[in-house]
């Protein structure tokens, strides 16, 4: 893959793939960071797939816009964590810390930094919630994995694993906690029956409104880029 800027919109980026796979020249304009793709055909010559691109240039760039600008986490920068939005500020030592209103990082290297303490946070937090609901339902979750999934937010294997996006510490906590009700749910069924719902209804009380905010607010936690690109 490589990457490239269109003449006629320099503020868009387009990454160019191949696809034996494919039967014809494609864009795409991820609704969870704005990242466009542009695909060809084994054969195809680049140069066609530039102009098929920048005869695209307008629709691009309105829908890059609808999506939202990328926000690198650098100093000075604000993310919410924990539902508390926080600045990014110089800090002393070698690993981000968070304060009442802050995140301390140190310079040069604070997307790293901050994404690492984003990560130990999201554990705790998330293992707290996990154990919780657990409990209620009298089971014994697996092992507990965290990923930067774009496409779900949990899951949960046939064997009790459970994995979640580490991007739910920046979501409001009763979103986290909705997903981790949801998850350990599926502990007892695997499926997304009425059963299942009934299982998350009694976990997780009244929780349409949580799901509302993943559908419509979401996306917006992929806009964060923590190393250059995300």
């Amino acid at each position: 893959m490589q990457d490239f800027t269109l003449k006629s919109a320099p503020e868009v980026s387009v990454t160019l793939r191949r696809s034996s796979r494919a039967r014809r020249i494609s864009l795409r304009v991820s609704s969870l960071d704005g990242r466009v793709t542009l695909t060809l055909p084994q054969g195809t010559p680049e140069r066609v797939g530039r102009a098929f691109a920048e005869e695209k240039a307008r629709w691009l760039r309105d829908a890059v816009g609808r999506v939202g600008a990328a926000i690198p986490v650098v100093l000075g920068a604000s993310l919410p964590v924990g539902g508390v939005d926080r600045r990014v500020v110089p800090g002393t030592g070698r690993a981000a810390r968070l304060t009442d209103a802050t995140i301390e990082a140190p310079a040069g290297r604070e997307g790293l930094a901050v994404e690492a303490l984003l990560k130990k946070t999201a554990r705790d937090r998330l293992a707290v919630s996990v154990d919780h609901f657990a409990r209620v339902l009298g089971k014994t979750p697996g092992r507990l994995t965290l990923r930067d999934t774009r496409s779900r937010w949990g899951s949960c294997s046939s064997e009790g694993n459970l994995m979640f996006s580490w991007r739910l510490i920046l979501a409001p906590p009763r979103v986290l906690d909705y997903v981790a009700a949801h998850e350990v749910a599926h502990l007892q069924h695997m499926d997304h029956s009425p059963a299942f719902w009934g299982v998350v209804e009694d976990l997780f009380p009244n929780h349409r409104k949580e799901r509302r905010w993943l559908r419509t607010e979401g996306a917006t936690l992929h806009r964060y880029q923590f190393r250059g690109e995300d």
